[in-house]
């Protein structure tokens, strides 16, 4: 039978920790939220779980999976692409283009432009016919990554976010997307910081202001319809004396371009400033060696997958306990990045700051048949 074993340790920072979170910032929208990447916490929120149009929030999803076939080499950044009757039909709405037509075969890099700097609904639906072959097949492939992520409160109707009954989202949902698109995909979050594109010789600004305003905002995405109004993913990225620190708000439903820019503005500013990083372990530092049965070694380090980082109210760092809670016993085989229990991050109050996977950071091999049998006894006399 396997039993749940505890090992409590101390983290002192100067200060106290109290239970009472910093208020945020009054935001004129519907809905938002506000993540810091760096520790994985959700900062503030309002209204986040609650169902709406996402307008071209969507084609961060869309994006994603485009990603996703460059990465396993079913697409190629200079390949060119058809551009169908459905994809310059999209001409017929009145929403943001590219201004491809049936004439034009578009590098796929250029069409990721479109979609992201310009929100071409055209480039979007061309990208989504040479990923998924026709654009349902591909609506299909979105709400099944979405299905696979867990987003109860998503469900995709078309790949460029124009309203349709049935297509909704939330903040806290597209925030996942939007998180997923940079850590999956560093290298192609980087189209997100463009601040022009011209094709066709039409040339279009990005429409996310911050990109202009905030040095240290370096993407995401806008969205607009008139059921959706104004909305802004909104990612930066400033240094600290103890690193790098990236924040992620959504703000859905503000009233102008001008509004979700200085909403989404604010709640950066505000979450950069009244609250701490407090690394807790670095990248591949062990924070507890024990015993393994049946194994080739008699013990394993456990750890976290990467550096640990909790968001604390600013100078208010004070006694964090941590608490490694693992299945007793770990017996062998173990492979590298195996989860065997949770780090558990609280404050002195007990109140709950962050949940962090342990894992198994060395693999351990089955020992021999000796071996085994002489720990099987041992387990058995216990």
């Amino acid at each position: 039978m396997k039993r749940f074993f505890a090992l409590l340790l101390s983290l002192a920072f100067a200060g106290s920790v109290t239970a009472q979170a910093p208020q945020p910032p009054e935001v004129a929208s519907n809905s938002y939220v506000l993540i810091d990447l760096t520790s994985n916490q959700t900062l503030a929120e309002r209204e986040a779980d609650t169902p709406s149009d996402p307008a071209s929030l969507t084609k961060l999803m869309t994006a994603y999976l485009v990603f996703d076939a460059i990465k396993a080499k079913k697409l190629a950044l200079e390949q060119t692409l058809p551009v169908s009757r459905r994809a310059w039909d999209e001409r017929k709405g009145g929403a943001s283009l590219m201004f491809i037509d049936t004439t034009m075969t578009p590098k796929v890099d250029e069409l990721l432009r479109g979609m992201i700097v310009q929100s071409g609904n055209d480039a979007s639906v061309a990208l989504a016919e040479a990923v998924g072959g026709t654009v349902d097949q591909f609506v299909a492939m979105m709400n099944r990554q979405a299905q696979a992520w867990g987003l109860k409160n998503t469900s995709f109707k078309n790949v460029t976010g124009l309203t349709e009954p049935g297509h909704k989202s939330t903040a806290r949902d597209m925030a996942v997307i939007a998180s997923h698109i940079i850590r999956d995909h560093p290298d192609f979050y980087t189209y997100y910081s463009v601040k022009d594109y011209k094709y066709n010789n039409i040339a279009q600004p990005n429409r996310n202001l911050l990109l202009r305003r905030d040095p240290t905002v370096d993407g995401m995405k806008t969205g607009y319809t008139e059921a959706a109004g104004y909305c802004l993913i909104a990612s930066a990225q400033r240094e600290f004396p103890n690193g790098k620190r990236r924040l992620l708000s959504v703000v859905l439903g503000t009233k102008s371009m001008e509004a979700r820019a200085s909403e989404s503005q604010k709640l950066l500013n505000w979450g950069f400033q009244a609250f701490d990083a407090i690394r807790l372990f670095d990248t591949g530092k062990p924070m507890a060696t024990v015993p393994v049965w049946k194994g080739a070694s008699n013990e394993a380090k456990l750890g976290a997958a990467g550096a640990v980082f909790v968001s604390v109210p600013r100078g208010e760092g004070g006694t964090l306990q941590t608490q490694l809670e693992r299945t007793d016993p770990l017996v062998a085989p173990l492979a590298k990045g195996q989860r065997v229990g949770t780090l558990k991050v609280t404050t002195v109050a007990g109140t709950k700051v962050a949940e962090v996977p342990l894992v198994v950071m060395e693999g351990v091999e089955q020992a021999g048949i000796f071996g085994r049998a002489w720990d099987a006894l041992r387990l058995w006399i216990q």
